[in-house]
């Protein structure tokens, strides 16, 4: 009886808790000291608000690919990280990102325990620190969102509020911190990540790799049973929005108006399209038809690839980035389809791979004639560079596997993480949430209450 209850109030009970809490914490006044650039303020607010409509894109890019008995429950499960990450980015999540460092592994909890000295910090850069804290919770928001592709369609809803949680925490904030922070070990060493081939793509990428090896496969997916797309329009609307957002995600990075955040605009959106081609040209070289989805896949993968390098390499480059990029991800997603693991939407063929591609292409192509402050590459003659991207790839695929394996065994031994049999095939929609899409009707509680087509 009292695990009954503390499921069903426990959620809500912590929440209060924090609410409770937060009447409590020490008022300090927001200051100018005169550093600041009213444009790259303008500039970072924009750049913030692209990087969180990714997150609605996400869900519409995730939501038409799966079955249409669970398109409810994907979309929910990316836009839901937007609350839960929000609070816990607020309490503890930003300190332990950019906190006082312990030992260059993680950062201080108590730096900025529930914002306190935010917003009276010092400036970062040209702005204010409390706008730099709202920009990286943003990258926070849709990381743990893109592993939702990995395990849709069998993953229990409040399992995976738990797993947000635990990954924030223990994955992605730590990877954060060893990036980012001035005092992080990888960027001691020298790694260079323009706006998180490390700190998202790959966390995800592996993240949804063990995902998809703890929850293990679908019904479906044992008995080689195709799932139709729901909706291929959602797709594309999809892309087109993270698309748009990235320009926010990589040319927000640069932190300020300036034209490193224009020469980062440009190869996001160069690899974009050469990807998206790649993919989909590729296809067709192998006896394929062009697709929607291949492009749609490609311009993603493209996005992926290019962000750890969008500061440090050329515009022409991220051409090759892109092409490349979408032909060993594509490559992969086929080399997957033979095996027995069931990543539902090719998280880690995509994201995963893609990251690892973009950090290691970083280290061959960036250029210090586009950023002073970054590195020259393999390419022009600094081997050192690419082995020190190398390093730094392979300490996070390895660091963001085994956490997010133990994450994911953590969440399973607190309450199942998969849902029954008889709930995966019923779908999602219906047994999770008690809504669900019936020839167009959106359907709650048993009730017809809008046409949604």
């Amino acid at each position: 009886m009292a695990k009954v209850l503390f499921k069903q109030w426990g959620p809500f009970a912590i929440l209060m808790i924090v609410a409770v809490m937060a009447l409590f914490i020490p008022l300090l006044p927001n200051f100018d000291d005169g550093k600041y650039s009213a444009p790259d303020i303008a500039f970072i607010l924009i750049a913030s608000a692209l990087v969180f409509l990714m997150t609605p894109g996400l869900a519409f890019f995730y939501g038409g690919m799966v079955h249409r008995k669970n398109i409810l429950s994907t979309m929910i499960k990316s836009v839901v990280a937007a609350g839960v990450v929000t609070v816990l980015w607020v309490v503890v999540g930003f300190s332990l990102a950019f906190g006082d460092t312990i030992g260059g592994f993680v950062g201080n909890p108590k730096t900025f325990f529930f914002f306190q000295g935010v917003n009276s910090g010092p400036a970062w850069g040209t702005i204010p620190l409390s706008l730099f804290a709202v920009f990286q919770l943003m990258f926070a928001i849709i990381t743990p969102g893109l592993v939702v592709g990995a395990v849709a369609e069998r993953i229990r809803f409040t399992s995976y509020i738990l797993f947000i949680v635990l990954f924030s925490l223990l994955v992605y904030s730590p990877l954060a911190h060893w990036t980012w922070s001035a005092d992080g070990m990888l960027f001691k060493m020298g790694v260079l990540d323009f706006a998180g081939g490390t700190v998202v793509h790959i966390s995800a990428g592996m993240a949804a790799l063990a995902g998809a090896l703890v929850l293990k496969r679908r019904k479906s997916h044992m008995e080689h049973k195709e799932v139709p797309p729901a909706n291929i329009p959602y797709v594309l609307i999809g892309t087109g929005l993270l698309w748009f957002g990235w320009f926010g995600f990589n040319a927000g990075s640069a932190l300020g108006a300036n034209a490193l955040a224009v020469s980062a605009f440009l190869t996001t959106n160069m690899a974009a399209g050469a990807a998206g081609l790649s993919w989909m040209f590729f296809d067709v070289a192998r006896g394929k038809k062009p697709s929607v989805l291949g492009f749609c896949i490609g311009a993603v993968v493209g996005l992926v690839a290019v962000t750890p390098a969008a500061g440090f390499v050329s515009i022409p480059s991220s051409i090759f980035i892109g092409v490349v990029a979408a032909v060993i991800s594509n490559l992969v997603v086929a080399w997957k389809q033979k095996t027995s693991l069931d990543d539902t939407l090719d998280v880690f063929p995509c994201h995963g791979v893609g990251g690892i591609v973009g950090m290691l292409l970083t280290g061959v192509l960036a250029t210090k004639t586009v950023n002073p402050a970054g590195a020259d590459g393999l390419l022009y003659g600094n081997p050192e560079f690419f082995f020190t991207q190398l390093k730094g790839m392979l300490i996070s695929v390895v660091f963001s596997f085994v956490m997010s394996f133990i994450v994911f065994k953590i969440v399973n031994l607190v309450q199942p993480i998969r849902v029954s049999e008889e709930e995966e095939e019923e779908g999602l929609d219906a047994t999770q949430h008690n809504e669900k899409y019936v020839q167009g009707t959106l359907i709650v509680a048993g009730q017809e209450v809008e046409n949604t087509f």
